[in-house]
């Protein structure tokens, strides 16, 4: 089993900035893929971000706005989030999956999930 450590969620007002942090420990593998989805009040998990090795990928919702990057040294993923709106707010959840994957955005493709960071963003 592989454990999620999530940081940097909070609030901020609708243009303004935020990073996320996940670290990876416990059963990891040398190849993985790391990333992200969301959850608003009242609608369904989706896909935000992941890098699967090298290879990043981005919901369209957030692509020009957001960047996922990796310390594979630290075996952390990072997500930076810029001009964020008001409909960005969601609890974000890291995901951790071994190998690389070629399905990114399918939610049964992670077989760990992290406990999820809140993002809040006023308008």
């Amino acid at each position: 089993q592989v454990q999620l450590v999530e940081s940097g969620g909070g609030l901020v007002q609708a243009g303004g900035s935020l990073r996320l942090s996940c670290a990876a420990s416990g059963r990891t593998s040398s190849i993985d893929s790391m990333g992200w989805f969301r959850q608003a009040p009242g609608k369904e998990r989706e896909f935000v971000s992941v890098i699967s090795w090298s290879t990043t990928y981005y919901a369209d919702s957030v692509k020009g706005r957001f960047t996922i990057s990796r310390d594979n040294g630290k075996k952390t993923v990072y997500l930076q989030m810029n001009s964020l709106k008001p409909e960005d707010t969601a609890v974000y959840y890291c995901v951790y999956a071994a190998g690389i994957t070629a399905r990114p955005t399918r939610r049964e493709v992670y077989n760990d999930w992290g406990q999820g960071t809140q993002v809040t963003v006023s308008s």
